[in-house]
């Protein structure tokens, strides 16, 4: 009793705290739904509501500290909930079989490949003769044939090679599929041949697309060169003017974050703008002594911040920054608290509940994780008083503490989905952050008020001028001896048990707050045990990686390089797919066979060394990119087998197929029969 009398206590005290632990209990619901292997009826979703029934009528008559438990049970659920609403909402057709024909739709988005092709998203798709309740929404290609200026609204043909989004390269790997079922995309591709104009630009559903294009080709005919794509990048959200080798110049030195238009732009946009118009109204007597400036002032904060989403596409990291920016402005409205861990929260739930599949991004984790470490240090700093020392260097120790715990804050979720870590990250945003928030926005937003006036080219040259340094900047960390660090990727335990431990220290008040550091530790210390698979297979059994004392050994030196990238950085392995290659211990012929746990792996990789084997051993595991027909017991994994599993992972002596660790989700293929149509049956 004594037990319950002290929880209920830390309940009561907590009480005045619940909002902010709403948004973490609809994540917990979120991340459940996403978690199962199997894809929820009616009737489970029939019994959740009904839990939030009861678990509410609870709250109403349970004393105040355990009605907090109940609400956080529903809560749960009605995340649970909201994450399968929204993945059938999104529903749309998916390409279930490999295409090569015809393709025709209108250019509703462009940006560039990972091998630097310029790639266009279409709708309204016509696709040979495939049904249209089997037509693909949404198509994605990139285009290596060439191509004259595109424009969105433009009516497009070309013959290209199409497929389903591509599932994990490794069971328990992101999953493609999935992403793409939140876009709607149906099919993924690329062509080699020239594309072909049907029909002009039409602006209907496209206009502000169109508007974006525009001002983006206008800011790259004053900025040319990688400067003008960066200018590009961060005003109109169109990266398809930058180059691989500068985007992975910005990852290395830990400054890709300022090409995304997210928190940080969002809120030195808002910034500069709330501060302008505030030093502005106070100025007009009329204004000042009639009206609360701050208000106004935060009023024309969030029109320059609606129309900054506008501008930059409205892709989900804009979106939530925008969420972000406004929650905050619109507590000065309401004479709140502007920054403070409830508006926060509210960001979170908005976000939440109006996309809850982001809560699986990176860019959400990082964000919210960022933004909670730094209110919360902050917060608890401001309760010891003014920062000690002269006043001109309180700025620069200011910026200081947030780039060192808004880094210790996104670390971790940094190097879980990416694997890499910067060394020097925190030199390169120390001298590239106040560029980008004296300079850059500033010229960004006296640009866009003198451009109805033809007058923005000198800003903007102003902006490019900060763009270089920061680019300059970036050029120099990354160059620097081990800059750039690689780490294998955790269990996928690891990342809720930090969130869990970190928003535990961050919410909780008293000293059980600092409880919060042992799930934090424990899962450190379980990601440096985690180990990584004996031997990976890829999905069209054209690529195997077996684990050797040097590191991962691929099966050949080219051709499935997008596998061989992900397989290496899971590995925390900076090598790139030839000199993994080069680890192979026997010769890359026909037939390759490695030892493994006693069996004999052997991996076909052509139709003619397939036709010279017809028999295999019971202790053999023999993987081919062709079909085959083999008597004997051995375990075979061809094309027909492949498109049931998927990829795999051989450890521990057992084998284990994407299939099994992803389930039957809405996202996954149905049926071999589902994937086996083709068009006129």
């Amino acid at each position: 009793m004594r037990v319950l009398a002290r929880v209920e206590t830390a309940l009561l005290n907590q009480t005045g705290y619940l909002f902010q632990w709403s948004p973490v209990c609809l994540a917990i619901g979120i991340g459940l739904y996403f978690s199962l292997r199997f894809e929820p009826d009616g009737t489970f979703y029939g019994g959740l509501a009904v839990t939030i029934a009861i678990c509410l009528g609870m709250a109403r008559k349970l004393p105040t500290g355990w009605a907090a438990l109940a609400t956080g049970g529903a809560m749960i659920a009605a995340g649970f909930i909201l994450a399968g609403a929204r993945a059938h909402t999104v529903a749309e057709p998916v390409l279930s079989w490999r295409y090569y024909g015809p393709v025709e739709g209108r250019v509703v988005a462009m940006d560039r490949s990972a091998s630097d092709a310029l790639r266009v998203t279409l709708d309204r798709v016509r696709i040979g003769d495939v049904p249209e309740d089997r037509r693909p929404q949404r198509v994605r290609l990139s285009l290596h044939g060439g191509a004259g200026p595109l424009f969105p609204g433009q009516r497009i043909m070309t013959t290209a090679h199409l497929s389903p989004p591509q599932g994990p390269v490794e069971p328990g790997g992101f999953d493609f599929r999935r992403h793409a079922w939140f876009q709607r995309l149906g099919a993924v591709g690329y062509t080699r041949v020239p594309v072909l104009i049907v029909a002009p630009p039409r602006p209907e559903g496209v206009r502000v697309t169109a508007w974006r294009m525009a001002i983006s080709t206008h800011v790259r005919t004053i900025l040319p060169g990688e400067v003008g794509g960066f200018a590009a990048a961060v005003t109109t959200g169109d990266r398809s003017g930058m180059g691989q080798e500068t985007l992975k110049s910005l990852r290395a030195s830990n400054l890709a974050h300022l090409l995304a238009i997210s928190g940080l732009h969002m809120g030195l946009l808002t910034g500069f703008v709330y501060l302008m118009c505030r030093v502005l109204f106070s100025a007009i007597p009329v204004l000042a002594l009639r009206f609360p400036i701050r208000k106004l002032a935060a009023v024309c904060a969030i029109i320059a911040g609606t129309i900054y989403l506008l501008l930059s596409g409205g892709n989900v990291a804009t979106e939530r920054a925008f969420v972000m920016a406004s929650v905050m402005l619109g507590a000065i409205l309401i004479d709140r608290r502007a920054i403070s861990l409830r508006a926060v929260a509210v960001a979170a739930l908005i976000v939440l509940v109006l996309r809850p599949e982001s809560l699986l991004s990176p860019g959400f984790q990082m964000s919210f994780a960022a933004t909670t470490a730094l209110v919360a240090v902050f917060g608890a700093l401001r309760d010891f008083g003014p920062m000690p020392g002269p006043n001109w260097l309180k700025p620069v120790a200011g910026l200081l503490m947030s780039s060192a715990i808004a880094g210790l804050a996104t670390a971790p979720i940094g190097a879980a989905h990416f694997n890499t870590m910067s060394h020097y990250g925190l030199l390169a945003n120390m001298l590239s952050v106040p560029v980008m928030g004296t300079v850059v926005v500033p010229s960004a937003v006296v640009a866009a008020l003198l451009a109805p006036f033809g007058l923005e080219a000198l800003p903007l040259m102003a902006m490019g001028l900060g763009l270089e340094w920061i680019l300059t900047v970036s050029e120099w960390v990354s160059g620097l001896g081990g800059a750039q660090g690689y780490v294998v990727s955790p269990p996928r335990y690891v990342l809720p048990m930090i969130a869990l431990g970190g928003l535990w220290m961050a919410l909780w008040q008293g000293r059980v707050k600092w409880a919060g550091i042992i799930p934090v530790a424990a899962a450190m210390l379980l990601w440096g045990q985690g180990q990584r698979p004996d031997i990976l297979i890829a999905d069209s059994g054209g690529l195997v990686g077996i684990m050797t004392d040097q590191g991962r050994a691929l099966s050949k030196q080219k051709g499935s390089g997008f596998v061989a990238t992900v397989w290496l950085e899971n590995d925390g392995d900076g090598a790139g797919q030839p000199q993994a290659a080069n680890r192979w211990p026997t010769g890359m012929d026909g037939v390759q066979r490695v030892e493994w746990l006693g069996k004999e792996v052997l991996h076909i990789t052509g139709k003619r060394a397939a036709q010279g084997i017809s028999d295999c051993k019971d202790n053999q595991i023999v993987i081919s990119a062709v079909a085959l027909d083999l008597s004997g017991g051995c375990e075979v994994f061809d094309p027909k087998r492949l498109l049931k599993t998927g990829s795999l992972a051989l450890k521990d002596g057992k084998i284990t197929t994407t299939a099994e660790v992803t389930g039957d989700r809405l996202w996954s293929p149905r049926t071999r029969e589902d994937r086996a149509f083709k068009p006129g049956q």
